[in-house]
């Protein structure tokens, strides 16, 4: 199947990065290079794309799909939480803007042998966005305790069962061990009330959602990455960062109004002491969603934000 991830709030994202022709831009999520495609369209042959993706899937079709800018693209295979090594190993020291799509792509969710969909019944559970680890969401499923299960289901996927639906896992898998997506998915049936099952789309999208999440780190990655993008920002850099639910677009929210409300004073203090100065404005009051029309054409558009944040320097 052809590495496809259609990119999401396209032309939003293009204008928000705000991009110089000759301008350095790192795609810490290159995919199938669906975004980045129309980032190099605007750079002359004095700009540069860096593109990063840990899926090796990606990395072929980005390589392919980028050909026509080879001279102003560098594709890396590493996780954007590495996004400072892998400019320091090229000698890079600021960038112009910084782009982030956290949703998992098309054909992620459609290829059954990567394990993401709970829609093809044999699908094995592995789910992982780097096939060079060794964990899969197998181990998590047959070796995380029932209160790690609750836990991660419960935080990550936000599933009103979360409690019921980790006790049945632990039950079934004493008779053996649980490796498909379908005995999965029968086993969240039989945890949800039938009255339920019927709303609120598939039972098993919040659980397959919080396995995901906690095996490929996706939420502590993103929180423990943010400041460090913002520093390696220049002077007007921008970072825009499009999230898919609401646990990501929390941190980015939150991680934006920390670098800009960065004084530690106490609140009684008449005047800051601290010496700590805003590294920058959020250009997004509200988060950009995506148009009727968009989420008409592309279904998986329909609940991304995409927030921005420009950094400012002291002159």
């Amino acid at each position: 199947m052809e590495f496809v991830h259609r990119p999401v709030l396209l032309e939003e994202t293009i204008k928000g990065l705000n991009i110089r022709p000759d301008g350095i831009y790192v795609d810490g999520t290159l995919g199938g290079a669906g975004h980045a495609f129309h980032i190099c369209e605007r750079l002359t042959s004095g700009g540069r794309l860096i593109g990063i993706d840990q899926d090796e899937d990606a990395i072929l079709a980005a390589g392919e799909r980028l050909k026509p800018f080879a001279d102003r693209v560098t594709i890396v295979r590493d996780n954007y939480s590495n996004i400072g090594k892998v400019l320091s190993d090229m000698g890079v020291d600021k960038v112009d803007g910084i782009l982030l799509d956290i949703g998992v792509s098309s054909y992620q969710l459609d290829t059954a042998e990567r394990g993401f969909t709970y829609n093809d019944e044999d699908a094995l559970l592995d789910m992982r966005m780097d096939r060079r680890t060794a964990m899969t969401a197998e181990d998590i499923v047959n070796d995380y305790s029932e209160a790690d299960l609750y836990r991660i289901i419960r935080d990550y996927g936000e599933d009103r069962f979360a409690k019921n639906i980790a006790r049945h896992i632990v039950h079934a898998r004493a008779a053996g061990r649980i490796r498909t997506a379908g005995q999965l998915v029968e086993i969240i049936k039989a945890a949800v009330p039938m009255k339920f099952r019927a709303v609120g789309g598939h039972p098993a999208k919040r659980t397959f959602q919080a396995l995901r999440i906690e095996l490929n780190r996706e939420l502590e990655v993103l929180e423990n990455s943010i400041d460090d993008m913002i520093d390696l920002l220049g002077d007007g850099g921008r970072l825009c960062i499009i999230t898919f639910h609401s646990l990501e677009d929390r941190i980015v929210k939150n991680k934006f109004r920390e670098n800009v409300n960065t004084c530690t004073c106490p609140p009684e203090f008449p005047v800051c002491v601290c010496g700590n100065k805003p590294k920058g404005v959020i250009i997004t009051r509200k988060p950009i969603v995506p148009t009727e029309e968009e989420t008409k054409e592309n279904k998986r558009a329909k609940s991304s934000k995409l927030r921005i944040f420009e950094r400012r320097t002291e002159k």
